[in-house]
């Protein structure tokens, strides 16, 4: 017997700043960008919506391909992040859509602008989950480090976080000693 093969699909909605709006806040780009959906967003409209894309975007054929298959497994607004679920065959059609996709799909009226990022793409949901706290973590300590050097008045791109300074690792090529070094060369 087949198992039938699924793909997970992590995508974050990003909010792009307003071009035309003047920007006096202090707060950072990577957080306007990140910044919470609206509660009118439900799994239902964006199903909808995601449909009515691949319908328009591959007619028939991508209509047919998702009709069963298609379902929202995980979606908090509070992130801007959801998770789908499709069979295997057919997820690159999902993330064609979302890549045209670039109004949040409301209930009642036209929602704001944003974008689809499609973070990644696993065969299991407990990876897609993985990778969305992964991502959510970094997102509140970038935050803070933020904030952090906002108060003391450093830059926060050289600002460097705790959860980072244990991920280096130095390495300096003069550490290989010279006899390793002649002992590959002789063969």
């Amino acid at each position: 017997m087949v198992r039938i093969k699924e793909r997970y699909i992590l995508v974050n909605i990003l909010y792009p700043p307003d071009a035309s709006k003047q920007q006096v806040t202090n707060v950072p780009d990577f957080v306007v960008m990140h910044q919470p959906t609206t509660g009118q967003l439900t799994p239902q409209s964006l199903l909808k919506a995601l449909r009515a894309e691949v319908a328009t975007l591959f007619g028939d054929y991508g209509s047919g391909a998702i009709e069963g298959n298609l379902s929202i497994k995980y979606l908090s607004q509070a992130t801007s992040t959801f998770i789908l679920k499709i069979k295997r065959e057919h997820y690159r059609l999902v993330w064609a859509a979302l890549t045209f996709m670039d109004r949040v799909p409301l209930k009642h009226g036209d929602g704001k602008r944003c974008l689809f990022k499609v973070v990644r793409v696993s065969g299991t949901i407990r990876k897609a989950e993985e990778e969305a706290i992964k991502q959510a973590r970094q997102l509140v300590l970038a935050a803070k480090d933020s904030v952090a050097a906002a108060s003391s008045g450093t830059v926060p791109m050289f600002a460097q976080s705790k959860a980072q300074a244990g991920d280096a690792i130095m390495v300096d090529a003069s550490d290989v000693s010279e006899e390793e070094g002649m002992d590959e060369e002789d063969g």
